[in-house]
């Protein structure tokens, strides 16, 4: 009984085996990205000959071509610039460069809300204190020694002036 059971599974495990052979049946391109492709399906008419790398019967499509034309073409044409394959490491490369750049557009557009954020602030008072300027009210000023003084006219239309000039940047 043993010899029939062993029979039994070979003939399971060499089917299995001619299964796998007709799955194996693949295609391999690199796409034009630069990642190897792998499919069950002929590759897209877009894809070069040349990048096509395995083609079911085991030879790939690209060495099927006679040699006197590769040299032939070699020659009418320039060497092809060889790409090299995109890599865990180059994604993760050019993830870091984006997440960088983000976050210096981020940290620029924060710097320029809170720049915009203080000349408003700055348009206010220069405002307020043109308003206190015209109402005609007295003003004093504390100066070095810690002495109040009150604004002449002269002085008050200085200040005047100096806030137009301060208030002409504000819209």
């Amino acid at each position: 009984m043993s010899i029939l059971r062993i029979s039994r599974l070979s003939s399971a495990l060499l089917l299995s085996f001619v299964f796998c052979a007709v799955a194996h049946a693949q295609y391999v391109w690199i796409d034009e990205k630069g990642n190897k492709q792998f499919s069950d399906m002929p590759p897209p008419k877009s894809v070069p000959k040349d990048k096509i790398l395995k083609a079911p019967g085991g030879a790939p499509k690209a060495a099927q071509t006679p040699a006197s034309d590769d040299k032939a073409a070699s020659a009418s044409q320039p060497a092809p610039k060889l790409e090299k394959p995109v890599t865990t490491a180059t994604k993760n490369e050019d993830f870091n460069k984006r997440r960088a750049e983000q976050a210096e557009k981020d940290k620029k557009a924060e710097e320029e809300k809170t720049a915009a954020a203080d000349k408003a602030k700055n348009c206010e008072k220069a405002r307020s204190y043109q308003q206190t300027l015209n109402s005609g009210t007295r003003i004093s000023r504390t100066d070095k020694n810690g002495e109040k003084s009150i604004l002449s006219d002269a002085e008050r239309q200085q200040e005047a002036n100096d806030v137009k000039k301060a208030l002409s940047d504000c819209k």
